[in-house]
């Protein structure tokens, strides 16, 4: 067992005492000189350690040259003042010697300090800030590596953090975009069920600060960024750039530091990003029980007597994501932010309608859907879905087998082992070109049925050797209606798309159907000129 110093010479003293050992019986028992034995014995606190005094030879004969360029450097522009390389450089330029790079960094690193001490220079120093109920917060940004459905993906970590309590809520999103910015305050602001009071600290962050005026803390901000704080009716304040602005919202700093060795770590292994934000919430809820520092209460009942001093939300949420319109290209793909995704070829060369989302990206031709699919980070990055592309590969039937489509497909799962069987079935019987039509025809099928009914009719087809669409689709309702009723499948939408109940219906608010609706003053009909209506219709029929 390891012990320190103190301890070693605590136990020596006690056991001299209590059980009367000897100072050889000390020093065998535990494995010491008897003459630290005799040292113990004679005071009760250890020697201090001399340290030994560092020398540097080779930097000897240099010291005073570079003090007093570093007493220089007191009175010169920040920005031209000497760096441990360039002095370096210097003794190197100016002596002839080349000296070691660590040899004086060691040496800049302590005498630097000192010469400012000896000079009278300013030394930085913390203000303690109070922290008002229901006023401040801080946010920031931090990135975090997930293995995401057995891939390595570098993700980011959205803090948002009340300053009184501490209270903090997290979201991990694949990119630290303006869509991720936006959706990490809704999240954040919805889960706290208010708005902070007072301000809202924050680095200079891309999405939101679109200039820094040089030496001020005024900021050109990002007009989307400027309608969503008004909206929300939040004050933000800009820290410092660099190393100091971060002393600024220390808070937030640490708290993503703190999250991710401790909920993070090890890298979490999911199949979706909305997995494992669930599991935050889970995280959260044992970090409400924690008390930070010395506090006596916890998080839990700071941010109790915190909640009520929040502003209010807004009856609806902010719209986060942006609409952007562009056009398809000839190999049925839209690009957006760089990266490529597929749309039904049907829509080649025309201008669709995109909604860009944090984590989706949703494809419009009017009001009508026609594509989903999930967020590309990758630069250049693209996704294919093998069900736009149908139509085309009835015609060309030749291109499906070296297509990325199909790569992406067979990765995905939606391309399965029984597809590679029934077209490799269908290419024998029938030819290549027409066993590859036969099997487009019955991809096809799934537009209208479910992946996995389809897939029912195509194992039966398969056992009867035969290779009629027509007949894989009876087979598929059959076994639509073993399995029970499920989802109708559209056209429009592939059949690996999840797909709701219930249309997109933005729904009323419950703040809307908490208030009482008003009074209907609008007089009641009259019916008069009906009767006489239908008096004349018995006349005319007498």
């Amino acid at each position: 067992m390891s012990l320190s110093k103190q301890e070693l010479f605590d136990r020596i003293r006690r056991d001299s005492w209590q059980q009367q050992l000897s100072i050889r019986a000390l020093s065998k028992k535990y494995g010491v000189h008897r003459r630290l034995v005799r040292e113990a014995l004679s005071s009760p606190v250890p020697t201090p350690r001399r340290r030994p005094v560092r020398t540097s030879p080779r930097m000897e004969p240099y010291k005073k040259t570079v003090d007093a360029w570093l007493r220089a450097d007191l009175e010169a522009p920040r920005k031209q003042r000497h760096t441990v390389r360039r002095i370096v450089a210097r003794i190197e330029e100016e002596f002839g010697e080349a000296i070691p790079y660590p040899t004086v960094r060691d040496f800049v690193a302590a005498r630097r300090k000192e010469i400012a001490a000896q000079a009278g220079a300013p030394v930085e120093a913390f203000v303690t800030r109070h922290n008002a109920l229901g006023a401040d917060a801080e946010v920031d940004f931090g990135d975090v590596y997930v293995d995401l459905a057995g891939q390595r993906t570098r993700c980011y970590l959205f803090a948002f953090r009340l300053a009184y309590s501490g209270k903090a809520v997290h979201r991990i999103s694949r990119s630290c975009g303006q869509q991720a910015f936006f959706e990490g305050h809704v999240h954040a602001l919805t889960t706290l069920g208010g708005v902070p009071a007072g301000q809202v600290r924050y680095d200079n962050l891309t999405p939101a600060v679109k200039k820094v005026v040089f030496r001020s803390r005024s900021r050109e901000e990002n007009p989307r960024w400027t309608s969503f704080h008004e909206y929300y009716g939040f004050t933000p304040f800009y820290c410092e750039p660099g190393l100091r602005g971060a002393h600024e919202k220390g808070g937030v700093e640490g708290q993503v530091g703190y999250f991710r060795r401790n909920y993070l770590t090890p890298v979490p292994q999911v199949d979706s990003l909305d997995e494992l934000n669930g599991r935050l919430a889970e995280f959260e809820a044992k970090e409400d029980e924690r008390r930070i520092g010395a506090r006596m209460r916890t998080i839990a009942q700071d941010f109790a007597r915190e909640a009520g001093h929040l502003l209010p939300l807004p009856d609806d949420p902010f719209a986060t994501g942006i609409t952007l319109t562009p056009r398809v290209d000839r190999y049925g793909m839209i690009t957006v932010k760089m990266c490529r995704y597929s749309v039904p070829v049907r829509f080649i060369d025309r201008k669709v309608t995109v909604t860009l989302t944090c984590d989706d990206l949703t494809v419009y031709d009017g009001r009508r859907e026609i594509a989903c699919h999930r967020r590309l980070t990758g630069r250049g990055a693209e996704h294919l879905v093998l069900d736009h592309y149908l139509e085309a590969l009835l015609t060309k039937p030749g291109a499906l087998e070296r297509s990325e489509a199909l790569h992406q497909a067979r990765a995905d799962g939606t391309f399965t082992a029984v597809h590679e069987a029934f077209w490799a079935a269908a290419k024998k019987a029938l030819g290549d070109i027409e066993g590859t039509k036969a099997l487009v025809k019955v991809l096809l099928l799934h537009r209208h049925q479910q992946h996995a009914d389809v897939v029912a009719g195509i194992r039966a087809a398969l056992a009867a050797g035969t290779f009629n669409e027509d007949v894989i689709a009876l087979a598929a309702r059959k076994a639509a209606q073993e399995s029970g009723p499920a989802l109708t499948v559209t056209a429009d939408v592939p059949a690996s798309q999840p797909m709701d109940l219930d249309p997109a219906v933005t729904p009323l608010t419950s703040r809307r159907l908490a208030r009482a609706l008003p009074a209907d003053q609008r007089p009641l009909p009259r019916l008069e000129q009906w009767d006489e209506l239908l008096q004349l219709r018995r006349k005319d029929s007498s």
